[in-house]
């Protein structure tokens, strides 16, 4: 298999699904999923995720080149890899999703959604990451990396979400995600259905998902904007130095979720608003019938504000900075 992107957007399987070569061996285990083993042992194993949504596809041209450069020979590998084009059908349509959102659906969610075809997709991404985990030995260290791109344009222009755990950060992960070049990390307080949580939860990985940039078609990219990202990532997997750090990313948590729970639901935001905007306590940030949303901090920042999702899931986060200075933090207040 010469190129993993190209195999599944043609939606066939490789003639050939398994393979060594003089540095590693791999293995298609499906569509958009291929196991990589180094010849050498190993006590570190990673998971890669792209594409989850549809649209978000220059982390996937950034990760599928990696790939293609680890088959060809042209990099080492150092770590057991796993990689995942989350949403082949969606990849090829160009759509975030084609009828679920998948990054809703893992933790068993998808239980609730069977009618949707990304409610097996769920399954499968979930199997493959247990099946993953599950070879390698108690000793392993586990890390999982959901790289996306976001819908609007943002202050941090490459930021990570951080799913909750009750467990602190391994330093190590910490340190790669400065090098990796997010100006900022966010950290959830509540359980939710995304993938890193399923991973972070359900097997003790290190999870992050990576916001590295605006959704666009493929070939519309700049990859050089990911340039920091692909550089740690490719030293990761290759057991080489990471790049140097420029700055520690900003720390923020959410306060609180803008929920749409109805066709009345009113998000007072323009479409123009962008992640990391800072409104004052007391504004109202939308209404739903009954409900109404206002800031409830001295100062919060909006992230992922979205009015047209479905009635039920989250059309925002609210944030606080921790350890915030004063005067003006990231967005000017709007």
């Amino acid at each position: 298999m010469q190129d993993l992107l190209q195999q599944t957007l043609s939606g066939t399987a490789p003639i050939m699904t398994s393979g060594t070569l003089p540095h590693l061996r791999w293995h298609w285990l499906d569509e958009g999923i291929l196991e990589l083993t180094p010849l050498t042992p190993t006590q570190q194993a990673i998971a890669v995720s792209a594409g989850i949504h549809g649209n978000e596809t220059a982390p996937v041209e950034m990760l599928n080149s990696l790939i293609t450069r680890l088959l060809q020979g042209e990099q080492p590998l150092a770590v057991r890899l796993l990689v995942l084009l989350g949403n082949p059908p969606a990849l090829r349509a160009g759509k975030r999703y084609l009828r679920c959102d998948l990054n809703r659906l893992f933790g068993g969610r998808w239980q609730q959604f069977e009618e949707c075809p990304e409610a097996q997709r769920a399954w499968r991404l979930e199997q493959a990451l247990e099946t993953f985990w599950q070879a390698g030995s108690h000793q392993e260290t586990r890390w999982h990396l959901d790289l996306h791109t976001a819908i609007r344009g943002s202050y941090h222009t490459r930021f990570g979400v951080m799913p909750f755990s009750p467990r602190p950060w391994p330093e190590e992960f910490m340190h790669w995600l400065a090098a990796a070049g997010l100006e900022a990390l966010v950290f959830h307080r509540a359980p939710g259905g995304t993938f890193t949580h399923y991973s972070s939860e359900h097997f003790q990985a290190a999870s992050c998902t990576l916001e590295l940039g605006k959704a666009l078609p493929f070939g519309h990219n700049d990859l050089a904007q990911f340039q920091a990202a692909q550089q740690a990532l490719a030293a990761l997997i290759s057991g080489e130095p990471l790049p140097p750090l420029t700055a520690a990313p900003r720390r923020y948590r959410v306060t609180q979720q803008i929920t749409r729970n109805s066709e009345h639901f009113q998000l007072h935001m323009s479409p123009e608003t962008l992640n990391f905007t800072a409104f004052p306590q007391g504004m109202l940030l939308a209404e739903d019938g009954e409900t109404h949303y206002f800031v409830q901090q001295a100062r919060e920042y909006v992230l992922f504000p979205n009015p047209n999702v479905a009635p039920g899931l989250r059309a925002g986060l609210m944030l606080v900075e921790e350890n915030a200075h004063n005067g003006d933090a990231a967005g000017q207040l709007k």
